[in-house]
């Protein structure tokens, strides 16, 4: 068993998407044979983290400017009738650097493996809803939604979201559509390369 504080850390550290024990481990233990100058300088970027970083009043992407809205929702000239909803930052990054996306995005906050209602509850759709029905009200005036995209990861639970998002938007008479079929069942937008995004793109239907 580790000392108390080495298995603190190790917990914690477990606490990360992909992170199990052995890995966190191994992180605290290079940390422990690290400079004291290389801690000082992780323990100001993670304060610095939360004191500077906030969400988008939109589309809850993270940045670091003294405004409500991130660079994308208020750039004049991004389409904003095109409304593209993704699961996570790193999602949005990854169509960002096709360059062949011009509106905006929604981030959803995750998946859903069976459609339980604890499950829909840690996901962003009363928020989204409320920003298609009053755009204006979180910072994207004179705006009326021609397309909904759903970029959402071809994994069993990202079908099982597109579903329960298409019956969520149904009502609104929306034109909905989804990244083309270049993307293999199972795969991570984020481990997509660029040529294989542009084409789910621009092959949306």
């Amino acid at each position: 068993m580790f000392p108390p504080s080495i298995q603190k850390l190790i917990n914690l550290l477990s606490k990360f998407p992909t992170v199990g024990p052995r890995t966190a481990a191994r992180f605290v233990f290079y940390l422990i044979s690290s400079p004291k100058e290389e801690i000082d300088d992780l323990i100001k970027s993670i304060t610095d983290l939360k004191k500077n970083v906030k969400a988008c009043s939109f589309c809850f992407n993270t940045f670091e400017e003294d405004s409500e809205l991130c660079e994308i929702c208020k750039n004049p000239t991004r389409d904003k009738n095109l409304l593209c909803i993704v699961e996570k930052e790193t999602d949005l990054i990854s169509l960002e650097k096709t360059k062949k996306y011009s509106g905006i995005y929604f981030i959803l906050g995750g998946t859903v493996s069976r459609l339980k209602k604890e499950d829909i509850r840690n996901l962003r759709v009363k928020e989204l809803i409320e920003r298609i029905r009053n755009p204006q009200k979180f910072g994207i005036p004179n705006v009326r939604f021609d397309e909904i995209i759903l970029a959402i990861n071809p994994t069993t639970e990202g079908e099982a979201t597109v579903l329960y998002l298409e019956k969520i938007l149904k009502p609104w008479n929306l034109k909905i559509t989804h990244l083309a079929r270049g993307l293999p069942i199972g795969a991570e937008l984020e481990y997509a390369d660029e040529e294989t995004l542009k084409s789910a793109l621009e092959g949306r239907k």
